[in-house]
């Protein structure tokens, strides 16, 4: 198992630094911006992101009366938007990628602030370090990302040729992640099932995906991106939240662990089912 753990690790930081790199050698900053200047869809986005989805988990612990562990899990996981997967799902879809890293981005910087203010109305006695937050994403995903726009500005041609072997590389690293965290979560993934833990992550990812994706407008390409881009949550800006004020309870960190897990396993073969109607279309 710790060969195992070691694997996950080094996976998920290879996917996070390989997906950054890739976006930012196949795109320019202009690209990136140009779509957050449509107004409506930045609204929309900050809507559905930051006020939809944590009312979302506050109405599934209204009817499913959870777990507070659990509901504090999933309330970490609502009020984190601006996941590292995002690009990649959006590539699997076929959808904007510019979009996708402007809107990954925007929700992420959103988040850092957002989290702070928010969480102690949720949580009662929740104290949140924003620096602790944004120092984690900086590192894992603005550096590479600004690496990567460099060498796309700097040296275009090195950049085309190496862009598709990061994004090669991330997509590796993404299968290993997600078979090694399945296998090493699968015990506290089983014990979620008699909590209704499962049922609210499943409904949670479900009913997030179905209201981005309907808030994206009319052009395919951005509706999936925007529906993809609300249903999967920060993972690590949850964790971070989470280990600083929960380590004595393990059952939040738990959560916040299986939902990341149970995300994608929904979201992948969804935004392949994506992709697939967009080549069809």
């Amino acid at each position: 198992m710790e060969v195992l753990t070691v694997i996950v690790q080094v996976s998920a930081l290879v996917f996070v630094l390989a997906s950054m790199l890739a976006m930012g050698l196949s795109l320019t900053i202009p690209e990136i911006i140009e779509p957050l200047k449509n107004a409506r869809l930045v609204v929309l986005a900050l809507a559905v992101n930051f006020v939809l989805v944590p009312l979302l988990v506050w109405g599934l612990q209204a009817v499913l009366s959870l777990d507070e562990a659990i509901y504090t899990g999933l309330v970490l996981m609502a009020t984190a938007a601006g996941a590292p997967f995002l690009p990649k799902l959006a590539q699997a879809a076929k959808g904007n990628i510019a979009f996708s890293v402007g809107l990954m981005v925007m929700l992420m910087v959103v988040t850092v602030v957002y989290m702070p203010v928010v969480l102690p109305l949720f949580l009662e006695g929740v104290t949140v370090d924003a620096w602790a937050i944004a120092n984690s994403l900086i590192v894992s995903m603005l550096v590479p990302l600004a690496i990567g726009l460099f060498a796309k500005w700097r040296w275009s041609d090195m950049a085309d040729g190496l862009a598709p072997v990061m994004s090669q590389i991330s997509s590796v690293a993404v299968m290993l992640l997600l078979v090694g965290a399945i296998v090493l979560q699968w015990e506290n993934i089983v014990s979620l099932v008699g909590t209704r833990g499962l049922l609210a992550i499943a409904v949670l990812a479900v009913v997030s995906l179905v209201m981005g994706y309907f808030a994206g407008g009319s052009d395919p390409g951005v509706r999936s991106v925007m529906g993809l881009g609300t249903a999967q949550r920060n993972l690590s800006a949850a964790l971070v939240v989470g280990a600083q004020n929960f380590s004595d309870t393990p059952m939040v960190l738990v959560t916040v662990v299986v939902a990341g897990i149970i995300l994608l396993v929904i979201l992948l073969p969804t935004a392949g089912e994506l992709g697939r109607r967009a080549d069809a279309a």
